[in-house]
């Protein structure tokens, strides 16, 4: 990584105009990646630095943007248009294809910058991107950027020396895609926590900003989830849909039933979760296994997607897959049954 990374120091010291973009329906990775991306930049390099991201993030999110220059696609497309136009270096943050920026992939393609990419998922479309940084061997995006900057020339493996709210990022990040270190924790993750605990972060702050700071409309849908949404098969898979109404019936805001794809799992014989939301013509899907059981062969191969082994995400088409809306239960269970049977494998 080392040589790498002097090579993007030197395009960093060329650059005029830099900006930092993410995925659709930014998560916690991409919001903590972009956010400790632009206070690096600007902090420590003096650079001009700005975020696009294609959708608001979630409430709960929020606050990792305080004092960023963030620029929203969804509400504000010229904006994002004139900012492209003047970039001459375009870092890539937590999606392996410009695909997944969905509204603006096509213009982050045209860009004529340099473009990075750096990224934890598999199969990288390096053919789109200058420069690659990435492993599937890590947490996170935040953790593949961290290891990235204690490369620079002016952090020189000193987390101490990176600006307080980069830290307090890429801690937010780590942390919300490792479902506070239930998952995919290598011993990286942990001595990454270690050196940013020891720079000043306050993690307990952080926690109860992303997991106790929840609206009652959240704990309402929860428990009805739970209670009337949830049907765990003999199989070992869980499946729920979640309808347009149900989040009408609880005013939901976008990332409200983040998490809910993994309750199921605290169940000993559900060895896979599957949950569907309605959005007009597709419902989103999300997947989470335990070991032995890959949810990233299930995307990929049924629901149009891909992600982590045992995290990943797809969609079910209207009508390609399913002809209504009232049909992606059935769908769900015929797939999740089959899918079980051909894969059944111990841990």
């Amino acid at each position: 990584m080392q040589e790498k990374a002097l090579t993007l120091s030197a395009w960093i010291d060329s650059a005029s105009s830099i900006t930092i973009v993410s995925h659709a329906r930014p998560d916690g990775d991409a919001a903590g990646s972009c956010a400790a991306a632009a206070a690096y930049l600007r902090e420590c390099r003096g650079k001009d630095a700005a975020i696009v991201l294609p959708d608001a993030l979630p409430e709960s999110l929020a606050f990792v943007m305080d004092g960023q220059d963030c620029i929203i696609a969804s509400e504000s497309r010229s904006a994002v248009l004139e900012r492209l136009a003047a970039t001459d270096l375009l870092f890539c943050l937590d999606f392996n294809t410009m695909s997944r920026a969905e509204g603006i992939g096509e213009e982050l393609a045209a860009c004529s910058a340099r473009k990075v990419l750096v990224d934890h998922h598999e199969a990288p479309a390096i053919q789109e991107f200058d420069l690659c940084f990435s492993s599937t061997q890590l947490s996170s995006a935040c953790e593949l950027l961290y290891n990235l900057l204690m490369e620079m020339p002016d952090i020189q493996h000193d987390a101490a020396k990176l600006p307080h709210s980069a830290a307090c990022a890429l801690m937010t990040g780590m942390t919300t895609d490792t479902n506070n270190f239930a998952n995919s924790v290598f011993p990286g993750t942990l001595r990454m926590a270690s050196e940013l605990l020891a720079a000043g972060v306050d993690r307990d702050a952080i926690i109860d900003r992303i997991y106790f700071s929840e609206r009652p409309n959240r704990l309402a849908a929860q428990g009805e989830f739970l209670s009337s949404h949830l049907n765990i098969l003999p199989c070992g898979a869980a499946i729920a849909v979640l309808t347009s109404d149900f989040f009408e019936r609880h005013a939901l805001k976008e990332g409200e039933t983040e998490g809910f794809v993994n309750m199921p799992l605290a169940v000993k014989e559900v060895r896979l979760s599957i949950l569907a939301r309605e959005e007009p013509g597709r419902f989103r899907v999300s997947l989470r296994s335990k070991r032995g059981v890959s949810a990233r062969s299930l995307a990929s191969s049924q629901f149009h997607g891909g992600g982590h082994e045992q995290a990943s995400g797809g969609k079910i088409l209207i009508p390609e897959d399913i002809a209504c809306p009232s049909a992606a239960k059935e769908y769900l269970e015929r797939v999740a049954a089959r899918f079980m049977q051909e894969n059944n494998t111990v841990d």
